[in-house]
């Protein structure tokens, strides 16, 4: 006997609708591609539109101007570093352990090939476009800045550390860890470090680092 099939049913209404956070990362992810191929003064609102596959209306209604849309760029890498050294995450390391984990974070932050020729473009732009000197210089170089000193002040309050400058150690900090690859590779000189070879340097970086400032031989 043949039993009767029941109807399959359709779902009512429109299709559902992308939601507003979801569109607008994927217009920051189009910008981002449309940055690094283009530069800042070639990139058009319309093709970030196209390349984000939504419509010019929904794009200026989510993130109305270019420069605005640059500062998201650069925030949404500073975002997955600020992550990465979670306060609570680094309380269970101990403090050499701590420390490498913040650099090679940084260190793969500032190191990449993204962000190399973000730094390109904005030194390139930067006389035309001064908005984008001061949006990398407070969303990325201060936010990330911040982070470190403040890592650095609370292991002084600790009495972990020496330091009568958190703020000047920091400077110096991150100038040790990145200054020398990040000018070699801008200028050419060779290719951006992998992996393997930022963790080698977090780790050396800390130690002599620590060494200097530790208030007792770290664990």
């Amino acid at each position: 006997m043949r039993q009767n099939q029941l109807p399959v049913k359709r779902p009512r209404g429109r299709p559902q609708i992308r939601s507003d956070e979801e569109t607008r990362r994927l217009i920051v992810e189009a910008a981002a591609n449309e940055f690094q191929a283009n530069g800042y003064a070639a990139t058009s609102m319309s093709a970030v539109a196209q390349r984000a596959g939504v419509s010019t209306k929904t794009m200026y209604r989510l993130i109305p101007t270019k420069a605005d849309m640059f500062t998201r760029v650069v925030a949404d890498r500073i975002r997955l570093f600020m992550l990465v050294i979670d306060d609570e995450a680094l309380d269970e390391d101990g403090l050499v352990p701590a420390l490498e984990r913040i650099l090679i974070a940084y260190g793969k932050l500032t190191l990449s090939e993204e962000t190399i020729a973000m730094n390109r473009l904005v030194i390139g732009e930067y006389d035309r476009f001064p908005e984008i000197g001061d949006a990398f210089y407070e969303t990325a170089v201060m936010r990330t800045n911040a982070a470190i000193e403040t890592w650095l002040r609370l292991q002084a309050e600790r009495g972990l550390l020496e330091l009568p400058d958190p703020g000047a150690a920091t400077g110096m900090l991150r100038g040790m860890m990145i200054m020398e690859l990040q000018r070699a590779v801008m200028l050419g000189r060779r290719s951006a470090p992998d992996d393997a070879e930022i963790a080698y340097r977090a780790r050396l970086c800390a130690r002599v680092f620590l060494r200097g400032c530790c208030a007792r031989a770290p664990k």
